[in-house]
């Protein structure tokens, strides 16, 4: 098997985490930054600093996204939520009514969303067909018979070339493939169904991230001292072993762990603070669940790494829609909506322009590298383990917690299709528009995530210097 990571890596990476353990380790318990002592200088295994992420995020990207998501084409959300799980049991659904989901009346679906129009090529169209056989009587009855071919293609060989090459992309993608049933699925309005605190807690959500991160993430191929209690302990310190993991599946934990973050990070700032009265429900930040989510004290020193790699996620997702640039500026964004679509394409032209500008993007050539065998292997392994997360998303016992877990999946799934879909073939490469909706809502709750972090670091700081001047006053 082939070694991916240099021994000079691992114990650079150790003493970067012994360095920042004992950063953590020496702040006092009533310091306010204990959460976010990590969210300095430089990203894990990027070339660019939580700063310059801070500021490009908040300044440039966000109001841009909250705009664009509002429209028609990125709010719909086609999706199937009752998909049974495939690894064990149902261990039964959520009965908080916050758990339930309001699907759309078919109605209020956009015409354009509803006929699932992708703007395919006309080039085998029967229309295309008649101007061709047009064109060529025109030319002269000898040189028609002689060196005319017939070049018309019927709709049964044209379906089979679409087949082909829905089945060329579909080895590509990093999620479990769509139904093929249409009428399993249902369109949701993403506006009016937030992602936010349900009261989803205890047995079931703990069971579906113990199965992604003890039996999808990858573990060192090295034996370390201790890291045989990493199966049955779940207070091991995951972080510590990461020196002894290559790039590829150092890089899969922290995805996980940034998503995992940005998920925590959403339940802690649209949390209900109050049911109000006549239903008007009061949503908001509560800093209490925030700490408790990310804490050192609350998770055994894990949680400011957890919020690192939410800007690992971040700024692989964010590499990825650069990448993608070409083909999605000549997507149509059609719903049907003249002026709303034509709004939304230079809504993207825009965006486009701007995350082109970031001077530090993700540096995907990095990743396997080396041997092409061995390479093909890991990242074969690579696109398994995440297609194995994408299903896991089925299990999800809330159905508004399951409805954003799949969306996000997808949309990171399709950042990384984006990115390591080979040279040969990125040519050809297609995004569905149900990828693309994934891709910037997923965006999206990352983006809302580093910009939530900003507002609890300033809420937990006043709400410290609040009880420092209460203390000054009585002693």
């Amino acid at each position: 098997m082939r070694i991916y990571c240099l021994l000079i890596t691992g114990l650079l990476l150790g003493a970067a985490h012994s360095e920042a353990q004992n950063k953590r380790d020496n702040n006092s318990p009533d310091d306010p930054d204990q959460c976010f002592c990590e969210l300095s200088g430089q990203v894990d295994d990027c070339d660019c600093k939580i700063e310059a992420v801070f500021t490009f995020n908040n300044l440039q990207i966000k109001p841009r996204l909250n705009s664009l998501l509002e429209r028609d084409y990125f709010k719909f959300y086609k999706v199937n939520l009752d998909r049974p799980c495939p690894f064990w049991p149902d261990d039964g659904s959520c009965a908080f009514e916050s758990c339930a989901v309001c699907p759309c009346p078919e109605e209020e679906v956009p015409c354009g969303l509803k006929e699932e129009q992708e703007e395919p090529s006309t080039k085998y169209s029967a229309e295309q067909n008649a101007a061709d056989q047009e064109s060529c009587e025109e030319t002269g009855t000898s040189e028609r018979h002689l060196g005319a071919l017939d070049t018309t293609i019927s709709k049964k060989d044209q379906a089979a070339f679409e087949t082909w090459q829905e089945h060329d992309d579909a080895l590509m993608d990093f999620c479990q493939p769509q139904d093929e049933d249409p009428s399993s699925m249902q369109y949701v309005d993403l506006t009016i169904n937030p992602e936010r605190y349900t009261g989803y807690k205890g047995k079931s959500p703990r069971r579906i991230w113990n199965s992604i991160y003890k039996e999808n993430c990858f573990k060192p191929e090295q034996e370390v001292t201790g890291y045989g209690s990493f199966a049955s302990n779940k207070f091991v310190k995951t972080s510590r072993y990461l020196a002894g993991m290559c790039l590829e599946k150092r890089a899969f934990y922290r995805l996980i762990s940034g998503l995992h973050s940005s998920i925590n990070i959403h339940l802690s700032a649209k949390y209900l603070l109050n049911e109000g009265k006549l239903g008007q429900q009061l949503w908001g930040h509560n800093v209490e669940e925030f700490k408790q989510r990310f804490h050192p004290k609350s998770t055994r020193g894990e949680g400011p790494i957890r919020l690192k790699n939410l800007f690992f996620t971040y700024l692989v997702v964010l590499r990825a829609i650069d990448k993608a640039a070409p083909i999605l500026e000549n997507e149509k964004y059609y719903s049907g909506i003249t002026e709303e679509d034509s709004d939304v394409r230079a809504a993207i032209k825009n965006l486009l322009k701007t995350v082109r500008t970031f001077p530090n993007h993700f540096n995907e050539s990095a990743m396997f590298q080396g041997d092409s065998h061995q390479a093909h292997l890991l990242m074969e392994e690579f696109r398994t383990h995440f297609r194995n997360v994408s299903k896991i998303m089925d299990c999800v016992g809330c159905d508004k917690c399951r409805l954003w877990g799949k969306l996000q999946t997808q949309g990171l799934g399709t950042a990384l299709k984006i990115l390591f879909t080979p040279a040969s073939r990125r040519k050809t490469l297609r995004l569905k528009r149900q990828e693309i909706v994934a891709l910037f809502n997923g965006f999206g709750r990352l983006s809302s995530s580093v910009k939530h972090l900003e507002e609890f670091r300033a809420m937990i700081e006043a709400e410290q210097n609040g009880e420092k001047r209460i203390q000054n006053r009585f002693f």
